[in-house]
């Protein structure tokens, strides 16, 4: 299916997003979207003919444990609302601990790398059948941005990609913008990268920007598309014809007006990119729904899967980095220290800017103390649920640990609390408002 150029739609920008000219489609990300209506800026544009694409962000596919069934009931949902032709995901873990290594939960609140060695491909393989087989739409999977490295390594990344698509028939959604990110922080090569990929499998790609701190490059999506990443695209461009082209945004946004500027320059990038008729790649049809992941090891690198255990010994390796990533335990063996506290620095601060997004009332309570006191609270707790259990979690802190100096403050925190938490252990409940009480009466 030909997408043509497309924007992301965010609620920040709907109506930016309504008012732009030549926009063939619009990815929304699936799981900020209700299961049974949609946003009336996505009713107007599907009216319109704009085809909207749910992009899942929570799966975690290439984490240890198979994918949650509930949450990929969730996506199929958004997909069937949506009658969209395909749904994407990342090539990623979100989350470790649990069952199989015997630990308690974490979430990383952020997508992290797997390792591209055959124990890894074999569990992302199996994990990407079992979403093929319950998505009502074809699956496309994307490659990700990354801070940090695996010490071990065993295939490149358009190995490990073209492997994946080889045993399951996945499409690929390839971010240029991550191959850069990947070139800076981990001195890999985009062209090589996309020499060994299967570009034939590209179901659509995405374009964004970021910024370079320190010799690290931040893929941020809040700043304008930079050259190299432009001169990815147009190298992608050379090799194949893509259905579909992204620009990505997510915070700090521009007005409409730049995004249409950065709209015009992704097309004129791809027109003089684009080769003769003759010498493109076409890429091929999509995969069915389901059923299209039987075939195993038919690969160029085939012959050498993995052994029994691999998905154990994933969740171990998973488990120690995120550990360390969130929770101060020492380093695994074999990474880069500097860069871990770069990326365990980069997750707390992820924390502290999406709490603030979804409790607003936090930092207008706490005022300029919002930012310093999350932080505080993220190197102690870890995060186990998602960032609205966050939210309520650190509220629970600050009340438990003596409150706030100012009483307003502390009223209008107490009061939050209680009207979010919902039912919860009576004993809990009653010593978290006693505190507050304790320290109003105390004022």
């Amino acid at each position: 299916m030909k997408l043509g150029i497309g924007i992301g739609w965010r609620p920040e920008i709907a109506a930016e997003v309504e008012a732009l000219t030549g926009i063939d489609w619009v990815e929304a990300v699936a799981e900020n979207l209700c299961a049974d209506h949609l946003p009336g800026s996505l009713v107007r544009l599907r009216e319109r003919g704009v085809t909207v694409v749910p992009h899942g962000v929570s799966l975690g596919l290439g984490g240890a444990d198979r994918p949650d069934a509930g949450r990929l009931a969730s996506l199929a949902a958004r997909a069937e609302l949506l009658g969209t032709p395909l749904v994407t995901e990342h090539i990623a873990f979100v989350r470790a601990g649990g069952p199989l290594t015997a630990t308690p939960r974490l979430e990383a609140g952020h997508l992290l790398p797997v390792p591209r060695t055959w124990d890894s491909l074999e569990v992302l393989c199996e994990n990407v059948r079992i979403a093929q087989d319950s998505l009502p739409v074809p699956l496309a999977l994307e490659n990700i941005a990354a801070l940090i490295s695996w010490p071990d390594e065993e295939l490149t990344e358009g190995q490990f990609l073209a492997e994946l698509v080889e045993r399951t028939g996945v499409r690929l959604l390839i971010d240029v913008a991550n191959l850069h990110t990947n070139h800076v922080n981990r001195g890999e090569d985009p062209a090589k990268a996309l020499d060994e990929l299967p570009v034939e499998a590209i179901a659509y790609v995405h374009v964004a920007g970021g910024v370079e701190k320190d010799g690290v490059w931040h893929d941020t999506h809040a700043h304008p598309v930079t050259a190299p990443v432009l001169d990815v695209l147009a190298e992608l461009r050379s090799r194949v014809d893509p259905p579909g082209v992204l620009l990505e945004r997510d915070d700090a946004f521009p007005p409409g007006a730049e995004l249409a500027a950065e709209l015009e320059t992704i097309r004129g990038t791809l027109r003089a990119a684009a080769e003769p008729e003759t010498n493109r790649v076409t890429p091929r049809a999509m995969a069915p729904a389901s059923g299209a992941g039987n075939s195993r090891g038919a690969g160029p690198l085939a012959g050498k899967p993995a052994a029994p255990g691999a998905r154990d010994r994933t969740a171990v390796a998973q488990t120690a980095l995120l550990s360390s990533l969130v929770a101060g335990t020492p380093a695994p063996e074999g990474f880069d220290h500097r860069r871990l506290r770069v990326q365990s620095r980069a997750l707390a601060a992820k924390r502290a800017d999406v709490v603030a997004k979804v409790a607003p009332e936090l930092p207008q309570i706490l005022g300029d103390g919002y930012r310093a006191a999350f932080l505080d609270y993220a190197r102690a707790r870890p995060m186990s649920g998602g960032y609205r259990r966050d939210a309520l979690d650190f509220a629970e802190r600050i009340l438990i640990s003596g409150g706030l100096a100012d009483p307003v403050a502390q009223r209008r925190l107490t009061h939050w609390w209680e009207d979010r938490s919902g039912p919860r252990p009576p004993r809990r409940t009653a010593r978290i408002v006693r505190a507050a009480r304790a320290v109003l009466v105390g004022k």
